[in-house]
């Protein structure tokens, strides 16, 4: 169930995450209310100087004792120096704590994020497209920074100014300070009001930008078949449409994020105007003091114009939230599949499989594995093959616990896999799939995947086995060499041998081989045959093919049609049947089927 925190305000969302960070927040907004009160107190020297030429003997310092006027000054001048060096130190000080809390934030927060997302389901990535992901990664945890960075703190420098002006003006002269301050009321409306009508609207920019990196992600990735089908043009028209639409939906925030500024300006001239006539009249009939006047007039100027920056900091704040919003609903988005509580250390694992009775669908679908059983032996190498969309690989991903089964259970060594350890598990797998993914980086990198302390003798020895090592040797830098992102550098073959490598490295006591020489020409197929049937020696292994030439020797063959395991038994002892298995054998081979 999603936490309840997930409809709360956004901002309320923010702060309990953020609730280790509780004494640099203090600290730093501690920090901004002082810069700002001492970056408030220029105009009230410059009114205290007013005063000491104008009462001389009689101003507000002489009754500190000091009646000379000279001195006076002096002590203006040495009071002026600490303000300014204390406003310089907080400004430092604020600026250095927030920037920092804000990068710390912005680094866990991604870190939580990717981890979260990858304790995900694969249903989940099926459902969301790895651009909208990569904007939450990315463009909506920066937006979130910047607003820390700046917003945070105009927000409280903004809050500090107001209440100390107002203060400075009730105290000076209480029958101006209410025409002063009348405005304020009305300004805390409209921005309340602006908020409000600018959510929904940022809303909107973030979920565009999510549209718009999908797009961009999904162009980049697919660059090949653009190419090959000469659709670069439609391609550009696709993304102007998507960032048309960013654009107008920004431009829709824009039009009322701009109006504030103008609008709050119209509000603050009456409050300047009432003090500059009414504090002016009270001082010319000697009701206010010449000094005080000039502070209150220096003071509202200061006033008016953190209020109309506070445009700008109400739509970072915004634009935060949105983002906020969309973070923390990939944060608590609630994980389908737990790790068990028990062990299963690799070296233990004798390696027999179970399938009871298991059925399985994706949501929304028809069931794909329906009450299936199946016990594969520990050293055993089994073959399941069919026709596509017959259930044989979405039993890997029952077995890697890619996905939940709905009725039955799943066993290793007798141990329901869904008790055991999530990583002991799959620590026990090793999966080479048709689709081969290698990560931007060496071969040696990519073969030491998984196997991350292994030494080189070890990364060559598994090369050899899956008979790369003589293709590596021929390569630029040798093991080395770079081999582009998702191996683009590479042929469809020597990327095969570079996952059989790894799963070799891997020395998994249960090996799965997902149509793993489905996409290699006959000379790539016969070098892979070769590797597989030494590394497949003494572990369990579950070979998925099309191919059937690959795997005639297995121990056992299974037939798989709409989710049912539907014929079985060695190869010669399926041809001799003249079913399904026999049927796929002649059309691959044309044999007469003289057994």
């Amino acid at each position: 169930m999603i936490d309840s925190r997930t409809q709360s305000h956004p901002l309320q969302r923010l702060i309990f995450y953020g609730r280790n960070y509780r004494r640099q927040i203090w600290q730093a907004s501690v920090c901004s209310v002082l810069n700002k009160i001492f970056d408030l107190a220029p105009p009230a020297l410059i009114g205290a100087a007013v005063d000491v030429v104008v009462q001389r003997q009689d101003s507000l310092i002489a009754r500190w004792g000091v009646k000379d006027v000279t001195q006076q000054l002096l002590v203006l001048t040495v009071l002026t120096v600490v303000v300014w060096g204390l406003e310089s130190l907080f400004e430092y000080a604020y600026a250095r704590l927030w920037r920092n809390l804000a990068q710390k934030i912005q680094h866990e927060l991604r870190l939580a994020a990717y981890a979260h997302l990858q304790d995900l389901e694969l249903a989940y990535f099926e459902e969301h497209s790895t651009g909208s992901l990569l904007a939450i990664l990315n463009d909506d945890i920066n937006q979130l920074e910047r607003f820390l960075d700046v917003g945070a703190n105009e927000l409280l420098q903004v809050s500090t100014t107001v209440v100390v002006i107002g203060g400075i003006f009730v105290y000076l002269a209480p029958e101006v300070a209410w025409l002063a301050m009348l405005p304020m009321p009305f300004i805390l409306w409209g921005s309340i009001a602006f908020q409000k009508k600018l959510a929904p609207r940022y809303a909107e920019v973030r979920a565009k930008a999510g549209l718009l990196s999908e797009r961009l992600s999904a162009s980049l990735t697919g660059i090949t078949t653009i190419k090959s089908f000469t659709a670069e043009a439609y391609e550009i028209d696709r993304l102007e449409a998507e960032s048309a639409a960013y654009r107008q939906s920004n431009q829709r925030a824009i039009a009322l994020s701009a109006a504030y500024v103008p609008l709050i300006r119209i509000i603050i001239l009456f409050g300047f105007t009432a003090t500059l006539l009414v504090g002016g009249i009270a001082a010319a009939n000697g009701q206010l003091n010449v000094g005080s006047y000039s502070v209150m007039v220096f003071l509202i100027q200061r006033l008016l114009w953190p209020l109309t920056r506070l445009g700008d900091t109400l739509d970072q704040y915004q634009r935060a939230m949105a983002s906020t919003n969309r973070v923390m609903n990939l944060l608590e988005t609630p994980i389908a599949i737990h790790s068990g509580h028990l062990a299963l250390p690799t070296r233990s694992v004798r390696g027999e499989v179970e399938f009871a009775e298991v059925s399985f669908a994706y949501a929304g679908r028809s069931p794909v594995i329906q009450n299936l059983s199946l016990i594969i032996p520990a050293g055993q190498t089994i073959a399941i093959v069919g026709s596509t969309g017959s259930g044989k690989s979405t039993l890997v991903k029952l077995l890697l616990r890619f996905y939940e089964v709905h009725i039955g259970k799943i066993l290793i060594d007798g141990l329901e896999i869904h008790q055991l350890n999530l990583r002991d598990l799959r620590a026990c797998i090793g999966l080479v799939s048709q689709d081969v993914f290698l990560f931007h980086g060496t071969v040696r990198e990519n073969i030491a995947y998984g196997s991350f302390d292994a030494s080189q003798k070890e990364v060559m020895t598994a090369a050899k086995i899956a008979e790369a090592h003589e293709f590596i040797r021929n390569l630029p830098q040798g093991y080395d060499t770079v081999v582009g992102e998702r191996g683009q550098k590479l042929s469809g073959g020597q990327r095969q041998r570079l996952a059989i490598a790894r799963a070799i490295l891997k020395d998994p006591p249960i090996l799965i081989l997902d149509e793993a020489t489905s996409a290699v020409d006959n000379e790539t197929e016969a070098a892979i045959q070769r590797s597989l049937e030494r590394i497949t020696q003494n572990r369990t292994t579950i070979a998925i093919a099309h191919r059937l030439s690959t795997i005639r020797n297995a121990d056992c063959i299974y037939v798989m049609e709409q989710g049912q395991l539907v014929e079985q038994g060695k190869h010669e002892q399926l041809l001799a049947q003249n079913g399904i298995y026999a049927n796929l054998w002649r059309v691959q081979t044309g044999d007469k089927l003289n057994v």
